[in-house]
């Protein structure tokens, strides 16, 4: 059976309203901001809930906002093989999810810090929406080479990270044990967001959660909500973008760029 690109737009359509559970709310501008919030916890009386539903709400008031609640998808984080090599095309689910993140100008990714990682289902978000020829491994149209790290197929849009994590404020110091949060996050800025052309915010932590006699929780609401005050204006992570003449064809620093900042930190610019 052939479907036309109607019928097929259809059912997906109706594949979202009815499998996906989405917050959203028009507003009367055809350009206003779009946000993608994807959302990894199983508890909906978790702190993470918590703080969803309230920032989310309130953004709203400046934003179109939709959310996409993993657990409550039921998403598959599991990329097969036929996915993989692209068998049969995408699968409706990651389709769907593609178009909404098409759509955004703003993607906000929050999860509890499980170790020192994303949860498996939010991981699998990104395995199969962030797929070939969607979020990387698009060539440039004159000089054909691929386009990444600065470049890519979601270019132009910007992201925040939303933790949770257990251990204290000071853990994730530079000095910290647990390390930097931005550096222990890396992966995710640099190595998917920044890979893809997408400008990553400073990520916003909210630790301390599993420390015996925390009750911050309505404090870290406000503190979320005062973040999301400015989230559109905000500086993101100045990476260094591989075609910026930063970087020798090795893919090594350029020593005239290399800075007091070691490891992982001297991809970002300091000037």
């Amino acid at each position: 059976m052939t479907l036309s690109i109607q019928s097929l737009w259809t059912r997906l359509c109706v594949l979202s309203a009815a499998h996906l559970w989405l917050h959203t709310k028009s507003v009367a501008e055809n350009n206003a901001t779009k946000v993608l919030w994807v959302y990894g916890h199983p508890e909906t009386d978790s702190l993470n809930h918590q703080l969803m539903e309230t920032a989310s709400r309130n953004l709203r008031g400046r934003a179109e906002v939709t959310v996409v609640d993993l657990y409550e998808l039921g998403w598959n984080p599991v990329l097969d093989s036929p996915e993989l090599s692209g068998a049969g095309g995408p699968a409706p689910e990651v389709v769907a999810q593609q178009h909404l993140l098409r759509e955004a100008d703003l993607l906000i990714i929050q999860f509890p810090l499980w170790w020192h990682g994303m949860p498996a289902i939010v991981k699998g978000w990104f395995d199969r929406v962030f797929s070939h020829g969607f979020a990387y491994g698009i060539k440039h149209p004159e000089t054909g080479r691929t386009l990444k790290y600065g470049d890519g197929g979601l270019a132009g849009r910007r992201a925040l990270t939303i933790v949770t994590a257990g251990d204290r404020q000071s853990s994730f110091d530079p000095r910290g044990i647990n390390g930097d949060i931005e550096l222990l996050l890396f992966p995710l800025l640099h190595g998917t967001l920044w890979y893809s052309g997408i400008s990553a915010l400073r990520p916003h932590l909210i630790a301390g959660t599993d420390v015996p006699g925390w009750s911050s929780a309505d404090d870290e609401c406000r503190r979320l909500l005062g973040r999301l005050e400015t989230v559109f204006d905000e500086e993101p992570i100045r990476y260094r973008a591989l075609e910026s003449g930063d970087y020798c064809p090795d893919r090594t620093l350029a020593p005239e760029h290399a800075t007091e900042s070691e490891g992982l930190a001297m991809h970002v610019r300091d000037d």
